[in-house]
C-alpha cells in the first residue's frame, strides 16, 4: 500500500519523485485542486469511500496511510 500511495502522490502532484516526507507543507504542488484529485485517485485505487472529514485530514503521506489503514 505504501508504495502505491507514493506512486499516486507522484502522479497526481506531477512530481519527479515522492517520498514519506511529502506533505502540503513541503510540496508546493499540493494545492486544493490536486488535493481533490488525490482523494479521487485514492478512492478508485483502494476501493474505499473517503468522508469529507477524512479528505480534510489528509495533509501528508503519513495522514493518508493512517486513514487508509482504518478502512
Amino acid at each position: 500500500m505504501e508504495q502505491k500511495v507514493l506512486d499516486i502522490l507522484r502522479q497526481v502532484l506531477e512530481l519527479p519523485e515522492a517520498d514519506e516526507t511529502c506533505s502540503q507543507q513541503t510540496c508546493d504542488e499540493w494545492d486544493s485542486l490536486h488535493h481533490l484529485n488525490l482523494a479521487v485517485e485514492l478512492e478508485m485505487e483502494f476501493g474505499v469511500s473517503l468522508e469529507p472529514e477524512e479528505i480534510a485530514e489528509m495533509k501528508s503521506y503519513n495522514d493518508i496511510i493512517r486513514i487508509l489503514k482504518q478502512k
